[in-house]
């Protein structure tokens, strides 16, 4: 078995070799198709997180006194109400923006948190509230995710900065889009890739974007648990379920003036101040983009989450994480018959890997890697189809060839990767415990059970009835290669 040398630029010492922060479920025993139990290694970080136990103990501590949010004048209501204002007032910090909920957000602004269920809600509600003509352009990149790309095609034409062949582009290519007639009305980006972890200059993008006059939206979900959010950005969303707060809500902070007019995107109790059956007055922002009772729980482990990051220390959080990137993406490097994608090993970026191995499909690896060796990763093409395309290099007949296939409802040939990610949980010897398996598998190790594709979802399952592995608890629905 290989040893996995500390990389030259990390310290060879051991101390913050262990996960920074314990999560919920650390050291959970699952079951492994040789009949042993091991400890489950979350390396699927950037696609959710489990609670910190900071964040579970808020959760707890709100529960009992859970009432109604600003409806209510009962003791409990009024405590409810202050935690979820607080939780928005966190979320305003977060993103930049110190003056806090209904003041002045700092630099002259005054903006609001709106608090929705993830970045995807957040913006689409954006879209929708932004009130573009059809004949608008939407500046974004073929980086992005799907939840900054499929939105704005409803509303809006879009023009795409294109990546080359590291997966990268530079503040230039931007420019470049900016400068294209006619003017793009917003330049929607992602803070980091949810694919390769690399880290795009908002900095330098947004001062680009702004002297041109043109908003800048930023698709901060994957940026936000390991980076301190850039004020910059007009728009920011974020999830909390990537930031280790799983309870189901998410923020979109932008200018209040933004949402003080027109209809908003959720009509119903709570967005109101009068109604009669032909006429409604709405209320102010933030409540007149809050229809329906709010996810109360959500908040408040979103308002943990942010305090609890911001008491460890973003220089201490990006310390940890540079350890586990440089090993992460360097190990895989290193492996014969691995193929690490996207940018060289010398660029700065988030904990976050995608590979592949020559022989293998992705499904499998990701399987084997689970089922063999108690490890969680994702794979296929991770909400980003137009990137990760661009990053394997397929053609235009690859493409179709796959297209036809899953319309014809098989969807074994769609193309993807396997992606590892690490956050606050992970230590340097779950990365080494990954490098381990996928050298095996690139080596050959034969696999001891057959494994079977499922034409309709894609994934591979052990041919082999063990605890832990029984056909019956094979997930129904959607496989783990759409999206």
């Amino acid at each position: 078995m290989r040893t996995w040398a500390t990389p030259a630029a990390v310290p060879s010492d051991t101390a913050g070799d262990g996960a920074l922060v314990p999560l919920l479920g650390a050291g959970l025993l699952v079951p492994c198709l040789d009949g042993a139990e091991r400890p489950y290694r979350d390396l699927d970080c950037a696609a959710s997180t489990p609670a910190t136990a900071g964040v579970a103990a808020a959760v707890a501590d709100a529960l009992p006194r859970y009432s109604s949010v600003h409806r209510g004048a009962g003791y409990k209501s009024r405590l409810t109400t202050a935690a979820y204002e607080a939780a928005r007032e966190r979320a305003l910090l977060h993103a930049g923006r110190d003056g806090g909920a209904g003041r002045d957000g700092g630099a002259g602004r005054d903006d609001t948190a709106v608090i929705c269920r993830n970045t995807t809600e957040a913006l689409n509600h954006l879209a929708f509230r932004l009130r573009f003509e059809p004949d608008d352009v939407v500046l974004t990149t073929v980086v992005e995710h799907h939840a900054n790309l499929l939105p704005w095609a409803r509303f809006a034409r879009r023009r795409y900065v294109e990546c080359g062949t590291d997966g990268t582009f530079g503040v230039d290519d931007v420019v470049a889009g900016l400068s294209s007639s006619p003017a793009p009305k917003v330049l929607a980006i992602t803070g980091a890739s949810n694919v390769t972890g690399w880290l795009p200059d908002i900095g330098e993008i947004c001062d680009a974007a702004q002297a041109r006059g043109v908003p800048v939206v930023l698709d901060a979900a994957q940026l936000a648990p390991h980076r301190p959010v850039p004020a910059g950005p007009d728009y920011v969303a974020w999830s909390g379920h990537k930031m280790y707060a799983p309870f189901g809500a998410g923020v979109l902070v932008g200018p209040r003036e933004s949402f003080a007019s027109g209809e908003p995107f959720l009509a119903g109790g709570g967005a109101v101040e009068l109604v009669d059956l032909d006429e409604v007055l709405w209320t102010a922002p933030p409540e007149r983009e809050e229809a329906g009772s709010p996810n109360v729980i959500g908040a408040v482990a979103l308002g943990a989450a942010i305090d609890e990051l911001a008491g460890i220390g973003w220089d201490e959080i990006a310390r940890h994480e540079s350890r586990l990137a440089s090993r992460l993406r360097r190990g895989l490097a290193a492996i014969d018959g691995v193929r690490l994608l996207g940018p060289p090993l010398d660029t700065d970026t988030l904990a976050v890997a995608a590979f592949t191995v020559e022989g293998m499909h992705h499904s499998l690896v990701a399987a084997r890697l689970s089922a063999e060796w108690g490890i969680g990763v994702r794979h296929g093409c991770f909400c980003a189809h137009p990137y990760l395309l661009r990053l394997l290099g397929l053609g235009a007949d690859d493409i179709a060839s796959a297209r036809s296939q899953v319309l014809a409802g098989d969807r074994r040939q769609i193309p993807g990767a396997v992606r590892a990610s690490a956050g606050l949980g992970t230590s340097l010897e779950d990365v080494d415990a990954l490098l381990e398996a996928v050298d095996e598998l690139a080596a050959g190790a034969p696999a001891p059970v057959a494994y079977v594709q499922d034409p309709a979802s894609g994934d591979y399952f052990p041919d082999a009835e063990r605890r832990g592995w029984w056909s019956a608890e094979h997930a129904a629905g959607g496989g783990c290669a759409r999206g």
